[in-house]
């Protein structure tokens, strides 16, 4: 079983070398690619120096267009597993482990390392965001997913092909929402994740509202109007 760690990066010179340096030593079962996103620091550099596996894009496509460059080259190299890994440092790769078992087992299309599975959200802007984009994808889907928003994904050989060959299906909940309605077995693990420790997330308040409310109307609106197939 062959898994490929797919880290989108932009702008994260102060930790991209802890992340990818502690892959490396700790869990070298998994091959890693590192998305270069049109950084503007020195993540690119800093990556070519340590000499890691990086694709480096000359400019930024966003991270719908940095998760698509690491699912085609998973589909070309011919993984049985990506899973989409932030480069920020907030993911724990202890759990990825649990997360293909139980893709394996469930013979599952997409594993989301969920905060929420037996943890209560927090009352926080971001998190009321994450409770309404709940709720849109269960009003048309039936499904709960708790964490839609988390960006550690486990996708299976058929949505790797799905989302490298399909343009528009960035790794958001509204994608999620689609692949669920389309026929996708979708299932969330237990993970917790740590603080950013170094750099600024783009998320301020205006950014989360304007993000809430763009993944809503996709969910409720847009996702209609896409073929219904896989």
């Amino acid at each position: 079983m062959r898994v490929l760690i797919i880290i989108p990066a932009y702008n994260e010179e102060d930790n991209i070398a802890r992340v990818v340096d502690n892959l490396e030593k700790n869990y070298s079962e998994y091959d890693y690619v590192v998305v270069n996103d049109g950084s503007c620091d020195h993540t690119a550099r800093i990556c070519r120096e340590h000499h890691y596996n990086l694709i480096d894009l000359p400019v930024n496509l966003g991270l719908a267009g940095a998760f698509q460059t690491g699912m085609k080259y998973a589909l070309y190299n011919d993984y049985d597993y990506a899973i989409q890994y932030d480069g920020d440092g907030q993911h724990r790769p202890e759990y990825m482990e649990g997360m293909i078992q139980m893709a394996t087992e469930k013979e599952l299309d997409v594993v989301i390392g969920s905060r929420f599975v037996t943890e209560r959200k927090p009352l926080t802007p971001r998190m009321i965001g994450n409770s309404l984009i709940e709720f849109c994808i269960w009003i048309t889907t039936g499904k709960r997913i708790k964490d839609s928003t988390s960006g550690m994904r486990l996708y299976n050989k058929r949505m790797i092909k799905k989302l490298a060959l399909t343009m528009n299906y960035g790794p958001e909940p509204d994608t999620i929402a689609y692949l669920v309605r389309c026929g996708a077995k979708v299932d969330e693990y237990q993970v917790h994740m740590d603080e950013r420790v170094a750099g600024e997330s783009y998320l301020d308040l205006t950014r989360i509202i304007e993000y809430m409310f763009r993944m809503c109307a996709s969910i409720l609106i847009v996702q209609w109007f896409r073929n219904k197939e896989l």
